[in-house]
């Protein structure tokens, strides 16, 4: 298959254009890296001809998220209706569509509802936080020896099961919208206190308040969910 992927440089992008070529798929790289700009679509619909499937892994930071996750879909979505693309799959997050309370999660449902308006064939899988979550939080959470992170319910997965997923339903392996989580609930307020520990780090993590839809489990899966992967433990411990 020829496979297309927008964000194909980044951590997701980079990940699925590898196993894709390890199966022997032909990949289109969509990203700036390579050219490409996806909120001023020059030269779009010419990189999607012949694609059987686009894949838009695209991430952006909060402050930017709302114009360009909408942008980029009905670019995209466009161009790839009219290169004749017969299926467009979008990565999402679980819980998008049940946090109205958190601009970036309003920003990945409008995402999700502007391809579906533009794009042929499109097919959604929603993942949950990646099992590096906690880490990051830790990471953008700390100042003067303090973390202040949000206490709130989290089912962390490998990004190898998402990168595994997003290539059976980019080849129709796996049909329709689907939701991906590993296998375990954790409090991510718990997770970053363990790491801290882990590290034998004297930082002091405090629990603060998040959005009310979070700390009520919005980010957690719904009973149809596919559980996949090694737990969040697990992972720890493979990582050393």
């Amino acid at each position: 298959m020829k496979i297309a992927i927008a964000g194909a440089t980044g951590r997701i992008g980079a990940q699925l254009a590898a196993l894709a070529r390890s199966q022997g798929h032909d990949v289109v790289e969509i990203a700036r890296e390579t050219g490409f700009d996806l909120l001023a679509p020059v030269g779009l619909e010419d990189a999607l001809a012949g694609a059987d499937v686009v894949v838009d892994v695209t991430a952006a930071p909060l402050e930017v998220a709302g114009d360009f996750f909408p942008a980029v879909a009905r670019n995209l979505g466009g161009a790839a209706a009219a290169a004749g693309v017969p299926r467009t799959v979008v990565l999402s997050i679980v819980g998008v569509d049940r946090s109205p309370d958190y601009d970036y999660y309003v920003a990945k449902l409008e995402q999700e509802e502007a391809y579906r308006a533009t794009a042929p064939g499109v097919v959604v899988l929603r993942a949950t936080q990646f099992h590096d979550f906690a880490g990051q939080m830790l990471e953008w959470n700390t100042q003067d020896g303090v973390a202040h992170i949000i206490d709130v319910p989290t089912q962390p997965v490998d990004t190898r099961e998402i990168v595994k997923l997003l290539l059976e339903v980019a080849t129709g392996e796996v049909e329709g919208d689907v939701d991906l989580a590993g296998p375990e609930q954790e409090n991510l307020v718990e997770q970053v206190r363990r790491l801290v520990e882990r590290a034998r780090s004297d930082v002091k993590v405090e629990a603060v308040d998040g959005p009310p839809s979070m700390m009520g489990g919005s980010m957690l899966p719904g009973p149809d969910a596919l559980l996949r992967g090694p737990s969040w433990a697990e992972w720890l411990e493979q990582e050393g």
